[in-house]
């Protein structure tokens, strides 16, 4: 385990590692005027680098066993010859230790290495001849006009794609890059098995993940989930196409599936009435969290549109937002005029740091808090829904699955519930017309379905 520990260690634990460099010299004629320096290095039994130098000498004048010209030979520039080893040694040390993912590396990545440091100009004319895959993703995340939600999510798929290249090379053992040709129709179906197992590797192959980090610990990828990373890639291929970086688009031969999901679950007007009345007085920072529940539910924004709210979003008695995530194509902006809970939570509130509209936390102990507060009011009724990971229906109470977009859902849906005009409704929450994900609330609602039928009578 300690050994372990080493070769995954980051930069500044490297002063513990066991490595060691040696220069020899390999001679397979008997009588040969010059022969390159070569150097190894060792770190424990199952790391074994080779670089040959241009650094030569006759082999009849170096001591193998001190790695210098021998003591008593006639030299010109001795110390300048000895210190080029040495020198040349710790430029190993310094790249070996330096690299986080020694899982994925061998002679030819320290030979390419080496060639970066000592002839750096060599590298700069390369680097400004040829545009990577990375290179070109990230000039269309700069060019592309994507909110900063879209932004992270985008990013998110460039670090997986990463740790794919990655991955890639220490399954096949050798050097591996992402390039536009070598993502074919079969390469999407290896990141596709790469995307579902992913969360393994966080344990079995930990250096791909010191390479390129995450802030959370992966879980299990549902295929809904995978689906959009794949919409997100296919996206960037289309721009690469239509920019003239590449003329090969996979996604022609490869469909991405279609996402499935189940009818939307949410709060009755009822029970959201019982959330905001429950007496939350001995925990007061959770019923701070309850009232900005309560809140959104009122108003029905995202959370991403929703944290970003300040009191100059209060407009005339009405809260005005355009949403991020149709920004780009469809600027709409939507009003939401208040109810006296609305105001009255507003003014239970009225001195935020930095105008805030109301005194958020994080996004992750907001939907913690949401949980908590669904148990202490007694909403925890179960409810029927599909496993987004494994795609099975299952039962659960409903304080275990609430979140903060199920104030979204608790708007949507109890509005339709009484106009049961999706246009309308949509005007108020920003869904378009014809907008899949709004036409799940048509199935869910008995009462509606109880008045359908009731017009045969």
């Amino acid at each position: 385990m300690w050994c372990k520990f080493i070769i995954f260690a980051p930069p500044f634990l490297n002063f513990f590692s066991m490595a060691t460099v040696q220069a020899f010299i390999r001679v397979s004629q008997k009588k040969i005027e010059k022969t390159n320096i070569r150097f190894r290095l060792r770190d424990g039994r199952k790391i074994q680098l080779f670089h040959v130098s241009e650094i030569q000498i006759n082999p009849d004048l170096f001591d193998s066993k001190k790695q210098k010209v021998k003591e008593r030979v006639l030299f010109n520039d001795r110390d300048e010859f000895n210190k080029s080893i040495v020198d040349r040694k710790t430029l190993i040390e310094s790249i070996y230790n330096s690299e986080l993912n020694r899982g994925c590396i061998n002679s030819e990545w320290l030979e390419a290495k080496i060639k970066e440091k000592v002839h750096p100009e060599n590298i700069k004319q390369n680097e400004e001849a040829e545009e990577t895959f990375f290179d070109v993703f990230q000039e269309f995340l700069k060019k592309r006009k994507l909110s900063t939600t879209r932004i992270n999510n985008y990013k998110v798929v460039f670090r997986a794609l990463q740790r794919f290249e990655l991955y890639t090379t220490k399954k096949i053992k050798k050097p591996f890059r992402l390039t536009f040709d070598s993502i074919t129709p079969s390469m999407l179906i290896e990141i596709e098995t790469f995307l579902k197992d992913e969360y393994t590797f966080y344990e079995t192959i930990p250096e791909i993940y010191i390479a390129v980090p995450e802030s959370r610990t992966p879980k299990p990828r549902g295929q809904n989930t995978i689906n959009d990373i794949f919409k997100i890639l296919r996206t960037f291929y289309i721009w690469s196409v239509d920019t003239g970086r590449t003329a090969n688009n996979p996604f022609k031969s490869f469909k991405v599936e279609e996402c499935v999901y189940g009818d939307p679950i949410y709060i009755s007007s009822e029970e959201r009435n019982i959330l905001y009345n429950t007496d939350l007085t001995h925990r007061p920072l959770l019923a701070i969290q309850r009232d900005i529940f309560v809140f959104q539910c009122l108003i029905g924004p995202r959370v991403s549109d929703f944290f970003s709210m300040t009191r100059a979003n209060i407009i005339d008695n009405a809260i005005e937002y355009i949403p991020r995530k149709t920004i780009d194509g469809r600027p709409d902006t939507l009003r939401v005029p208040f109810i006296p809970i609305s105001e009255e939570i507003l003014n239970k509130y009225p001195n935020n740091s930095n105008e805030r509209l109301l005194p958020f936390i994080s996004k992750q102990k907001y939907n913690d808090s949401i949980k908590a507060m669904f148990k202490i009011a007694g909403l925890t009724r179960m409810v029927t829904m599909i496993n987004p990971t494994t795609r099975n229906e299952e039962k659960r109470p409903i304080n275990e699955i609430a979140s903060s977009h199920m104030a979204r859902r608790t708007f949507t849906g109890n509005l339709y519930k009484k106009v049961k005009d999706p246009n309308l409704v949509g005007s108020l929450t920003g869904h378009k017309v014809g907008s899949k994900a709004f036409a799940r609330y048509r199935s869910i609602d008995e009462e509606m379905k109880q008045d359908l039928v009731n017009l045969l009578i």
